[in-house]
């Protein structure tokens, strides 16, 4: 294997919080546009209601999807090997979700460095929306 010098980043290593939102319910309709997931439950808020839930609520992936964009802004969209996420709260209009990451392990390949980075969007009351593991390759 070939020398290929220090880790850019240290496990421990944070990327800078953003936030996302408020989110509002013509984001969640604008995003089944795009996704094709046109569930009603996301954007009818009277057939949520009549549903049982106090009104229309994000697509999982919605939320998934903006902290994909917070990771890759992060460490680069063309490095990304592995993405994996874990629902665990549903997001409401009027949430705003914070994205913060941090390396978790750093492996030394032949081409570059495996960074694995953990992954959360919290909502405004503290609550976890989504979790997420990734793996970055960086390139020395």
């Amino acid at each position: 294997m070939t020398d290929i010098g220090r880790p850019p980043l240290d496990v421990g290593a944070q990327a800078p919080a953003r936030d996302f939102g408020p989110l509002t319910t013509r984001m969640f309709a604008r995003y089944a546009g795009a996704s094709g997931d046109f569930n009603p439950m996301h954007y009818d808020d009277t057939l949520a209601r009549s549903a049982g839930y106090p009104s229309v609520f994000s697509q999982g992936m919605h939320s998934a999807a903006l902290l994909a964009s917070y990771a890759v802004d992060w460490l680069g969209a063309r490095n990304v090997r592995r993405f994996g996420v874990r629902f665990q709260e549903q997001v409401w209009p009027g949430d705003v979700l914070t994205c913060s990451g941090e390396v978790t392990a750093v492996e030394r390949r032949a081409d570059g460095w495996l960074v694995t980075t953990g992954l959360t969007a919290t909502r405004s009351n503290g609550g976890v929306a989504v979790s997420a593991s990734a793996d970055f390759l960086l390139a020395t």
